[in-house]
């Protein structure tokens, strides 16, 4: 569900909440609930169902505030690191701790 752009809304317990994410395992549940709260944001976390004891535990991850959406917060580069820096999509993934503003590749073309 990371960064799908759609604005999902419900509820955790008799709470209405925004859906930051759904079916996320524990690391990526601790993650999102830092940097959210970090910036300002009621987290609600919910264990989700399991079929069976084998499963994994997954969460969803959600926010108090209706109108929160990730996708535009992190294109827009509202979110900010603990220390500072704005959060772009990689970071937002977990995919590097660099968050460089740079949407392109630095090399310079071959020829």
């Amino acid at each position: 569900m990371s960064l799908a752009g759609k604005h999902m809304f419900g509820s955790i317990e008799d709470t209405r909440v925004t859906f930051v994410e759904k079916g996320v395992d524990a690391n990526r549940r601790d993650f999102l609930k830092a940097l959210l709260e970090h910036n300002g944001f009621e987290v609600l976390t919910e264990e989700e169902k399991r079929k069976s004891e084998e499963d994994p535990q997954l969460y969803t991850v959600a926010v108090t505030d209706m109108v929160f959406n990730p996708t535009i917060w992190v294109y827009q580069r509202k979110l900010r690191t603990p220390d500072g820096r704005k959060v772009t999509p990689a970071y937002w993934n977990q995919q590097t701790e660099d968050t460089r503003p740079q949407y392109w590749d630095e090399k310079p073309p071959k020829e």
